[in-house]
């Protein structure tokens, strides 16, 4: 009896010690997020409520903070390109362009490449002066190790080689991958812009909360999002904001800002910069055929939105760049608080006139008559 009693305290004393080392994380990991964000920009999300539901395999609070503190320790900027005299954004462009057929081409999926690119831009951040000819390089290497981390059946290194038209050997992507792994420090698991946007759209979608893992959004909505987001990450200025707020952003073109703040925790002068930022990029869009689901052989019907698909999206990021004139009429809200809106319209006919009236954030007439 005595010997039972004695082990009984000294379970209570093993629980008591992990209760205490778990209030410490948790008290230590929102202190943390709390300085770092009090000397951030309105860019970096601000602490908020979990808006992850109830979860039966662990604390809603706990993966949020995890998911806000990815966000603070895979940095990202714009300036990565400034320690390489010799690179243009166009050339990151191209390249970014050029990973997405690679994607499409055997099929992998979409965080694929959105991991690829996050370790391209973090390894350009920690390098300086590479010279244009490593690009491809660099590149391919980034997908072959996303590759190896996501999918089932990655692609073997002689099929990358291969698709680099001789530019990279095999031996040459094997050394590449062993500077970026040092490099990067051996972190491989950021929340990229993709895992954020899926989680928004999941939320907003959500029906039955015990199969939370399991998609219950619309495909179409999702790859027509996905689209919005290929074509902004090509463009270097998208790495001025954090994932989490370029996803937010990209969901805020096509759901309410209410519903946004809901599913990100993201107040509206968060993401405010970025909306406006993108609506060029949506104004673009709408010249072109939405996003359309394909099919993919062996991969079956649920799984086919979350294969990474390759669209026109170098032509429409000069486009968009230049200012051309739409060549179609297109409307494009730009929300400039929650009670208002700027609406940005352009017609291609003189002999057209366009009156836009606004009712609200969320309600506008248009109507079109010949001059």
């Amino acid at each position: 009896m005595a010997r039972v009693k004695k082990e009984c305290n000294k379970r209570r004393k093993s629980q008591k010690k992990i209760n205490d080392s778990k209030n410490v994380w948790r008290q230590n990991g929102l202190n943390s997020v709390n300085e770092v964000v009090s000397d951030s920009s309105d860019q970096t999300p601000d602490p908020q409520p979990s808006p992850l539901p109830t979860l039966s395999w662990g604390s809603s609070e706990d993966v949020w903070m995890k998911m806000l503190s990815k966000e603070i320790k895979y940095e990202h900027s714009k300036s990565s390109l400034d320690r390489h005299p010799s690179l243009r954004p166009k050339m990151r462009a191209m390249l970014l362009d050029w990973l997405m057929e690679v994607c499409e081409s055997y099929t992998l999926h979409r965080q694929t490449f959105y991991l690829a690119q996050d370790f391209f831009d973090r390894y350009m951040l920690s390098q300086s002066d590479v010279q244009k000819d490593q690009l491809q390089l660099i590149g391919i290497t980034a997908l072959f190790i996303s590759s190896k981390i996501e999918e089932i059946y990655p692609p073997q290194i002689t099929e990358l080689a291969y698709v680099s038209d001789g530019a990279c050997l095999e031996e040459e992507i094997l050394q590449m991958e062993l500077i970026m792994l040092k490099a990067l420090n051996w972190d491989l698991c950021p929340e990229t812009v993709l895992s954020w946007m899926k989680l928004y759209i999941q939320i907003a979608s959500l029906y039955d909360l015990t199969n939370l893992l399991v998609a219950q959004f619309p495909q179409e909505t999702y790859i027509q999002i996905t689209q919005l987001l290929d074509l902004c990450i090509l463009d270097i200025n998208s790495l001025d904001f954090k994932y989490g707020v370029l996803a937010a952003a990209a969901f805020c073109h096509f759901m309410s800002a209410d519903v946004v703040q809901k599913v990100s925790g993201l107040k509206w002068e968060a993401i405010e910069t970025c909306v406006n930022w993108m609506a060029p990029f949506v104004e673009t869009l709408m010249c072109y055929k939405s996003a359309q689901l394909k099919e993919f052989g062996q991969v079956p019907s649920e799984d086919r939105h979350n294969i990474q698909t390759h669209g026109d999206y170098l032509c429409m990021l000069v486009e968009r760049g230049s200012g051309e004139t739409v060549r179609k009429p297109g409307l494009t809200l730009v929300f400039t608080q929650q009670d208002q809106c700027t609406v940005i319209f352009t017609v291609t006919s003189s002999r057209l006139h366009l009156k836009v009236q606004v009712i609200s954030c969320k309600t506008v007439i248009c109507t079109m008559h010949r001059a």
